[in-house]
């Protein structure tokens, strides 16, 4: 064949790539739950290697990415999409910039004006997670579909499929393979001291210096779950506080939460976590209430570290306001320096949560909280108790803070 041939057959396979009607940055309508319609914007496409049929990778538009799956085009629907309904600016180009990211997000970028290198660092990061890797997991007795990408060692990450066990964490293709780890796996527990117990409920402490493996197969399980967690191997700086139930045959994972060894911006908590499994079960609160227990060990005052995932900051929200409802109910005449050394929350935390109770004035310079027992109890009528909650007793607590370092000493 000659070049020019070769030529004019490379342009006719472009022009027929180009023609298809689904490719990758095309939107369509797809069929979702109950059989109603989204839009969405086609990733990736693939060839499924069991059904051989052609399947492709949706982000749904103005939903997270945690619901990002494939189809097959049988799902699509001939639905007219309007100029609107794409996002076109005055000139008529999609506005497809920031995909999977929150409107909030989208503002702080472009407030920063980032430099050239870190938008690149950002669009190679979200080329490299666009498409979940692990579609799902299975650990003890649940099996769980994940929500993102998750860098797993490239012999690992081409599996639709992983076997973990929930004693040490460690990951296998083949469940086989689980069964046979199962018989040699002694641990029975996480491996770390044994600080709060209470019923079947228990907390661990584990340190990332000394059980480097198991804290790194931790992060690795929840970035599964974790749109923007970043860390996976640097763990040795980390305390990993880990939420179990126990069982006849030991304490499984439900949740956890890390911390800083030494934190100069005041984070009590880097990365919470439940899995999915054992969320809407009052877990999550309990793993930030328990975060707030070690600052009050401590004697310092605390706040997650920043940005929080969106779950991550309702969850916070709600705590906040629980504890200064209950706070205030007790007593009305408290200032936020007050309230502040009696739960250990921030004071920038306390403001912004009072702000969205409307329970705070600014008045010649000062923050001054406007509230009434009459306000309190509608405000916590409004609460209600949409979720278990799961008191902590601090009496349970066996936990006393690291002796003070040159390092953090010399930060004070």
């Amino acid at each position: 064949m000659s070049r020019r041939n070769k030529k004019t057959k490379k342009v006719a396979e472009k022009e027929t790539d180009s023609d298809k009607p689904y490719r990758p940055g095309v939107k369509v309508f797809c069929l979702w739950k109950e059989d109603a319609e989204r839009l969405c914007e086609i990733v990736d496409e693939r060839v499924d290697p069991e059904t051989q049929k052609e399947e492709y990778y949706v982000h749904y538009v103005d939903f997270n990415k945690r619901l990002d799956e494939w189809v097959t085009a049988d799902r699509f629907t001939n639905t007219e999409i309007t100029d609107d309904l794409l996002g076109s600016d005055k000139n008529g180009n999609s506005d497809t910039k920031g995909r999977g990211r929150t409107r909030q997000q989208r503002r702080k970028t472009d407030s920063l004006h980032t430099s050239d290198a870190k938008d690149e660092l950002h669009k190679e990061h979200e080329e490299i997670t666009k498409v979940k890797n692990i579609n799902t997991i299975e650990l003890g007795k649940y099996e769980v579909d994940t929500w993102y990408y998750a860098p797993y060692p490239d012999n690992f990450s081409d599996c639709s499929k992983l076997y973990m066990c929930d004693f040490c964490l460690k990951y296998m293709k083949k469940k086989r393979t689980l069964m046979r780890h199962k018989e040699k796996c002694k641990l029975r527990h996480p491996p770390g001291n044994e600080i709060y117990r209470k019923d079947d409920i228990s907390m661990f402490e584990v340190d990332g210096k000394t059980t480097k493996i198991y804290c790194q197969n931790l992060c690795l399980l929840a970035k599964l779950f974790l749109d923007h967690k970043t860390l996976y191997y640097d763990v040795e700086p980390f305390l990993f506080y880990v939420l179990t139930e126990y069982y006849d045959d030991g304490h499984h994972i439900v949740g956890y939460f890390s911390k800083e060894k030494n934190s100069l911006d005041d984070y009590n908590l880097a990365c919470i976590l439940v899995l999915p499994p054992h969320q809407r079960k009052g877990f999550g609160k309990f793993l930030i209430s328990f975060s707030y227990e070690l600052s009050k060990k401590e004697g310092k005052v605390g706040t997650p570290e920043k940005p929080l995932s969106d779950l991550g900051l309702l969850s916070f929200r709600s705590y906040w306001t629980e504890v200064l409802l209950k706070v205030l109910q007790e007593n009305e005449q408290l200032s936020i320096r007050d309230i502040s050394s009696r739960t250990s929350i921030k004071t920038e935390d306390i403001v912004s949560t009072l702000q969205a109770l409307h329970l705070i004035k600014y008045y010649k310079g000062s923050h001054i909280i406007s509230v009434s027992p009459k306000v309190v109890e509608e405000h916590q009528k409004n609460l209600g108790n949409k979720h278990r909650t799961r008191e902590i007793d601090p009496a349970l607590l066996k936990w006393q803070p690291p002796p003070s370092t040159p390092e953090k000493l010399k930060y004070r």
